[in-house]
């Protein structure tokens, strides 16, 4: 049939999208630590970071699967048109 779908990423893009993500957490939490506030400021905004990164990884997460999804029902659909093309006999009447 076709070939295995192929990873679109170089692994320098995927180190540099991890560090990136580490690197910005990582800053965001220092700022809040040293804000100067009170502490159920500090939590709030803590709680409020946490709350960002899930989502943000969530909302990464669906789109994936969406996108798979669709490759997916692309790849059937073109394995079902390969089929009644092989099928097919030109030469033979209805």
């Amino acid at each position: 049939m076709s070939a295995p779908m192929q990873s679109r990423t170089t692994a320098a893009y995927y180190i540099q999208a991890v560090l990136s993500f580490a690197i910005s957490g990582t800053a965001l939490a220092v700022g809040i630590a040293y804000l100067p506030v009170g502490g159920w400021v500090r939590a709030f905004l803590g709680v409020g970071l946490l709350y960002t990164v899930t989502s943000a990884f969530t909302l990464a997460k669906v789109i994936r699967d969406r996108q798979e999804a669709g490759d997916t029902v692309a790849r059937v659909d073109q394995a079902r048109l390969e089929k009644l093309l092989a099928e097919h006999d030109p030469f033979q009447g209805p």
